[in-house]
């Protein structure tokens, strides 16, 4: 019987291994890379060089990120078993971490922050991700869903909504959420024609040089989407709306090149495109500690870009490394199904055995 079980199970994880898309786990393992480097050089920025690297990750790596999010979210049909996944998954590990964020901040003489419902710096993604997932079955059941979605991001955008739950980007960037939702297997496909790949390395080699500029006349701010219009100096109707707009497709435009430069095939990065959870929610606290002992006042400049970027790199790997991710593993991933009601923690090992045998 165990010898059964253990070819099933070998048979399960080869079956689920042959059903992952490689090409969507090296574009999330390249994002979450992105991800640290932005924040690994936050800290210098003041230079012509350290704002347009940052201004050019931020301008795409969230809303690609998100893309992919949706477009691996569309199994979710707010059964009791996805929302319990959703709950240990997510919920759990935001408030483990948003914990770990505040003890932090003491300890660093940071500002705290004052409840649950304010997130710590990184954690707003897993508060947006919560309810983008459980908002789901919602978008697939409307007639036009991403034209209602850009048009909640676009009224989000004429209201102040503070801090709270992070909502201006829960809903500034809902419509990449929702793109992913509608997204299909042959729509990645016609991003791998060779003439697309083409329009993605001209796309790319172009932002690059439009955010030198950017960096100079643009605030940050725009691509943060977390802040209102009207209490900018700007006309929100127009230019305002008119810069959203523009963000909009920008990041479109990239997250289309990023998506059709990705490798189709295996690489050595693609089984690490599994662990970004990891990534993301290790690595803030331990730039909080660099930054807190000064590490920032050795490398700065761009001399401190590179070095920054090359440490970024070296981070994310090292977060994805099976003992590191053993000592992460209750912070990530706790063991919270005490927080599940009997009956249905009963009926879910019920349908575990059943799968088993």
């Amino acid at each position: 019987m165990t010898s059964v079980t253990s070819r099933r199970q070998a048979a399960t994880s080869a079956s689920a291994s042959r059903h992952r898309d490689s090409r969507l786990d090296n574009a999330k393992f390249l994002l979450i890379v992105l991800v640290v480097i932005g924040h690994a050089i936050e800290p210098i920025r003041g230079t012509l060089v350290a704002d347009a690297v940052y201004m050019w990750i931020y301008s795409f790596h969230m809303p690609a990120f998100i893309v992919i999010s949706g477009y691996l979210s569309k199994s979710f049909d707010a059964s009791p078993r996805r929302v319990e996944k959703l709950v240990l998954g997510v919920a759990v590990p935001y408030l483990v971490f948003w914990g770990l964020h505040v003890v932090l901040a003491l300890l660093l003489h940071r500002q705290v922050p004052d409840s649950p419902l304010e997130p710590a710096w990184t954690l707003w993604f897993l508060v947006a991700l919560f309810v983008w997932r459980l908002s789901v079955p919602v978008w697939q059941r409307l007639r036009w869903p991403l034209a209602t979605a850009v048009g909640v991001s676009l009224a989000a955008a004429f209201v102040e909504l503070e801090n709270v739950l992070g909502l201006g980007r829960l809903l500034s960037l809902l419509p990449f959420f929702v793109l992913g939702l509608l997204m299909r297997p042959e729509h990645l496909d016609l991003l791998h024609r060779r003439w697309v790949r083409v329009l993605a390395v001209l796309t790319v080699a172009a932002s690059a040089v439009v955010a030198v500029p950017a960096a100079r006349y643009l605030e940050f701010e725009w691509f943060f989407w977390r802040s209102s219009l009207v209490d900018r100096d700007i006309d929100p109707l127009g230019v305002g709306l008119l810069l959203r707009l523009g963000c909009m497709l920008a990041a479109l435009a990239l997250t289309a090149a990023l998506l059709a430069l990705a490798p189709r095939r295996t690489t050595v990065f693609t089984g690490l495109g599994a662990y970004t959870l990891y990534v993301y929610l290790g690595h803030s606290p331990v730039l909080r500690i660099a930054e807190h002992f000064g590490w920032y006042e050795l490398a700065d400049g761009a001399v401190g870009v590179g070095v920054n970027a090359v440490l970024g790199v070296a981070l994310a790997l090292l977060l994805c490394l099976p003992w590191v991710r053993v000592a992460l593993r209750p912070l990530v991933e706790p063991d919270a199904s005490w927080v599940l009601r009997r009956d249905r923690l009963a009926a879910r090992r019920a349908d575990a055995e059943r799968s088993r045998s």
